[in-house]
């Protein structure tokens, strides 16, 4: 449970109409707010109040709001001085709530208080930081569902099943001496696929949501002169590459924020993937390969006399990285812009110099970010898809002991280390430790 004494922080930086907020949490709220009101307040009442100081000189005048425990925000007393929006102002009425008994929050403070007085989940949570720091729209949607528990309830489900497969199998090892098979029996295997099956489809979302979250990191790959500095600059929509039929013009990774309707791109230009002597070159070589294992998706220009050769550069790339064919210079060879499947990759041809085909690569790129995910699409963190990850290998593991040697033990331990990991997410399991890392990123005031 949170420390019981009150805190206080400017919630709200000055707006559009010039209001801010000082917001107060803890035991002594309701004597702040009668000293600050000259009465006791009236819960959820906007009360309009001359704020002083100690020496009953007039600080500012605005509305006093007072919520009392458990219905709040926090779960706590909660009391909002709106006021007007000067920082001078603001400061000045955060000194007075702290001369009555408050103290300075920390960052993250009051989510962290509203998660660990049963208010919000760990998840829904972050979902509060993520929809403060959203840079689009679908963005800010995403976490505002995850906020509402979308999420969170997708993992309780799962949680739920999982839980309930332990006790079978559990069972099953405390009767040992039973003559039937327990362990043989095909309901737990169905029960396990359909986990696993309900597993992958929210690990596949949770991706998706931290695309939306953090935007779409694209690398651009391939072979010297390829053009992969035009569609850099075409997507841009400005001359951010340096462009020339030099080999080897790019020697570092060049890294662009684009928005592209809404959706975050970062669209990293690289050097020329090839063997080369040049000292300064090799090292950009190397970072482009780098970069590779760090994106969500990987662009391979090429023009169509090289593209099947060039196919082989994808090879390094880590498997849930996804993969687009370009071919470019269709003004060359008076190609048509157009789109294929071969080997279960898309191929689209295409001219950054003319344009030609990039309508077709930024609709790629807007369902690689997940702005066709519909309404149920949630934001989701990094840290929430390496858990769902770890759940993903113990239950793979609980599978191949049931399937090969029916050791009961060794299933229901890889069971209870996948609910554990699961539990991480929504916070029935962590530490301080997470807990710190987690609230210490928020901004003061939330």
């Amino acid at each position: 449970m949170p420390d019981h004494d009150t805190i206080a922080a400017i919630a709200t930086a000055p707006g559009a109409a010039g209001v801010g907020v000082v917001r107060v949490s803890g035991p002594a709220a309701p004597a702040i707010a009668a000293a600050l009101l000259g009465r006791a307040p009236r819960p959820r009442h906007a009360h309009f109040a001359d704020f002083r100081d100690g020496e009953g000189a007039l600080l500012d005048r605005g509305l006093l709001l007072y919520f009392p425990a458990p219905a709040s925000y926090t779960g706590e007393h909660v009391l909002e001085l709106q006021g007007h929006g000067s920082p001078v102002l603001l400061d000045a009425l955060l000194r007075r709530a702290c001369a009555l008994g408050a103290r300075l929050a920390r960052p993250g403070e009051f989510t962290e208080r509203a998660f660990l007085n049963g208010k919000l989940d760990l998840a829904q949570a972050e979902a509060v930081a993520d929809l403060i720091a959203a840079r689009s729209a679908t963005a800010a949607h995403a976490a505002l569902a995850s906020m509402e528990g979308v999420f969170s309830r997708r993992v309780e489900a799962l949680l739920q099943a999982l839980v309930a497969l332990r006790v079978h199998v559990e069972a099953a090892i405390d009767f040992p001496e039973e003559e039937i098979d327990f362990l043989a029996d095909p309901a737990i295997g169905a029960r396990l696929d359909a986990l696993r099956a309900d597993l992958a489809a929210l690990l596949h979302e949770a991706r998706r949501g931290v695309r939306l979250n953090d935007g779409l990191r694209v690398a651009i790959v391939g072979r010297p002169n390829a053009g992969k500095s035009s569609l850099l600059n075409a997507l841009a929509g400005s001359e951010r590459a340096i462009v020339t039929a030099i080999a080897g013009t790019t020697r570092d990774v060049l890294r662009e924020q684009v928005d592209l309707d809404g959706i975050a791109l970062e669209l990293a230009d690289t050097a020329g993937l090839r063997e080369t002597e040049d000292p300064v070159e090799r090292e950009g070589v190397r970072r482009a390969h780098g970069e590779l294992q760090r994106a969500d998706a990987v662009l391979l220009v090429t023009e169509a006399a090289h593209a099947e050769a060039d196919l082989a550069l994808l090879d390094a790339l880590p498997p849930t990285a996804a993969r687009l064919v370009l071919v470019n210079k269709i003004d060359l060879d008076g190609a048509a812009a157009r789109e294929e499947t071969r080997a279960g990759l898309p191929w689209l041809w295409l001219s950054a110099r003319t344009g030609a085909g990039l309508d077709a690569l930024r609709a790629r790129l807007r369902a690689l970010a997940g702005a066709t995910g519909g309404e149920g699409a949630f934001s989701a963190r990094r840290r929430h898809v390496l858990a769902l990850e770890r759940v993903a290998v113990h239950l793979d593991r609980a599978a191949e002991v049931l399937a090969a040697t029916r050791a009961g033990e060794l299933a229901a331990e890889e069971l209870r280390q996948a609910q554990h990991a699961l539990g991480e997410i929504t916070g029935v399991y962590g530490s301080d430790d997470l807990l710190g890392a987690i609230f210490s990123s928020f901004c003061i005031g939330k």
